[in-house]
């Protein structure tokens, strides 16, 4: 199947990281070029892909990862489970391309794309370091907390097509099993690729310590007051 995923930016030398965007239903990969260009200044060392979905939408000129056509509550986790394994497909075949690694690859998804990255999350719980879901959800709440990913939940409070309170339920699910995550509703905001949303990712990013990086920092710290204080 021919790859129509947009290459935003490729710096000359090998990526320091990988950052992997994931379009609404309805889009292309060039509708999140607005974030992708963004992600570039912050990130001018990162490789950064916007990746296409595979199924033509009921709007002639998108695409979509799963159907929501007929789309119910009871037959979304399966449409959703048989879209999954060409996003993982996708994500470990940029990782080879760039040389970079789950520990430094971040996905970012707006609508469907966030409900695709977010059960991604759930089912290769190794595939990135960091989650961003702008305006998603979880198809289904996880059973368990992955040990190594950062989740970001971004939701306009003002969404009238994913209530911003599936991000809610689902970050206060997740920091009850432990789970490394932050969360922002922001007030006057809709179902869109807004610019203060685009802004918060790259706060959330730029500046967020990674829950298990930090506990590792402070183990290391207390093993090395131990042994000055043994000296």
């Amino acid at each position: 199947m021919q790859d129509f995923s947009l290459v935003i930016q490729q710096p000359a030398d090998p990526a320091a990281q990988l950052i992997l965007l994931c379009h609404a239903a309805g889009g292309d990969a060039a509708s999140l070029l607005p974030l992708g260009v963004r992600l570039s200044e912050a990130f001018p060392l990162a490789m950064i892909v916007s990746l296409q979905a595979g199924r033509t939408s009921a709007n002639p000129m998108g695409y979509e990862w799963f159907a929501l056509a007929d789309v119910t509550e009871q037959n979304r986790a399966q449409r959703v489970a048989q879209a999954l394994p060409a996003l993982h497909a996708a994500v470990r075949g940029w990782q080879a391309r760039s040389g970079v690694a789950a520990a430094a690859t971040a996905l970012i998804g707006l609508s469907q794309g966030a409900e695709m990255v977010l059960e991604a999350s759930k089912s290769h719980p190794m595939l990135a370091s960091r989650v961003v879901a702008m305006g998603g959800r979880f198809t289904t709440l996880p059973d368990t907390a992955p040990a190594v990913t950062t989740i970001h939940f971004l939701h306009g409070k003002l969404d009238a097509l994913v209530p911003y309170s599936h991000s809610v339920t689902g970050a206060h699910h997740l920091r009850d099993m432990g789970c490394d995550i932050t969360a922002e509703v922001v007030p006057f905001i809709g179902h869109a690729l807004h610019p203060d949303l685009i802004e918060l990712t790259i706060t959330k990013l730029t500046t967020h310590i990674a829950h298990h990086l930090w506990t590792a920092a402070q183990q290391a710290a207390a093993v090395n007051t131990e042994s000055n204080a043994a000296v």
